[in-house]
């Protein structure tokens, strides 16, 4: 039997007496139907788990203790996906299934052929919203870190605000001379541990924002002759990225413990 997963968003160690989260006792008492003394993994969202057992469990309360600490998986690279807002309720499965492929950040932002368009107030909730569903998605997947979501941005605001020292590309769909495998074949690209990936709306990007783009130092590639959907189109380039850094398809390693 799988060992259930439960968000504890602070810091732990060995010994710690933890009360679990409101949203999270409904589930232990009427899904799972533990009972004192039941074990589970319990993870901070920070890259640590831990080994707990219940302590106490009543009505108005569930407790954990803490019993064991397990090491940090090493991590071979560092993914921030840069995502234009897709159609309808597209961007909850991209946020799940990024989750479950080992993004690290995710920044949603506007661009000129966005078809969806937040509005102000309604950019918290949405952003709440969808950092919900990176908590529950690294709990079925097994990661013990939960992927930022950071605040909706325009495409300009997106651009400056990557810069980071890594690998930096935009797809786009009317790039004829580099493909992703030219870039990522690369011996320089193949020694970076963080890659920003910028992927368009629905109707692509305009040709000026990808030049602003590699104003700021981001290369434009392409996916091949295929037009993928964007939901696909995030699912193969995040998949090729880990498989080429070796999280996927790679040796199984567990944690160790402290």
């Amino acid at each position: 039997m799988t060992i259930p997963r439960i968000f504890l968003p602070h810091p732990m160690e060995v010994g710690l007496l933890c009360d679990l989260r409101e949203e999270d006792q409904t589930y232990i008492k009427s899904v799972l139907r533990l009972k004192k003394n039941d074990h589970l993994v319990v993870f901070d969202g920070q890259g640590h788990e831990y080994q707990a057992m219940i302590h106490q469990i009543n009505k108005s309360r569930t407790v954990v203790e803490i019993l064991k600490k397990y090491h940090p998986q090493d991590k071979p690279v560092r993914i921030i996906l840069l995502q234009a807002l897709p159609k309808a309720g597209k961007m909850d499965f991209i946020i799940q299934k990024a989750t479950e492929l080992g993004v690290d950040r995710i920044v949603p932002f506007q661009s000129a052929r966005s078809v969806s368009r937040l509005a102000d107030d309604k950019k918290g909730q949405k952003e709440q919203r969808w950092q919900k569903i990176a908590i529950e998605a690294a709990r079925q997947c097994g990661r013990a870190d939960v992927p930022v979501i950071d605040p909706c941005l325009d495409f300009p605001e997106m651009i400056a605000g990557a810069d980071g020292g890594g690998l930096k590309i935009i797809f786009w769909e009317e790039e004829a001379r580099t493909g992703i495998k030219d870039v990522l074949s690369h011996n320089h690209s193949k020694s970076l541990n963080e890659l920003s990936v910028v992927i368009g709306p629905e109707g692509g990007f305009l040709k000026e924002e990808v030049d602003q783009a590699r104003q700021a130092g981001f290369k434009s590639v392409s996916l091949g002759h295929q037009i993928l959907r964007v939901e696909t189109a995030v699912l193969a380039i995040l998949a090729i990225l880990q498989y080429e850094k070796g999280v996927l398809g790679g040796s199984l390693r567990s944690g160790s413990e402290q």
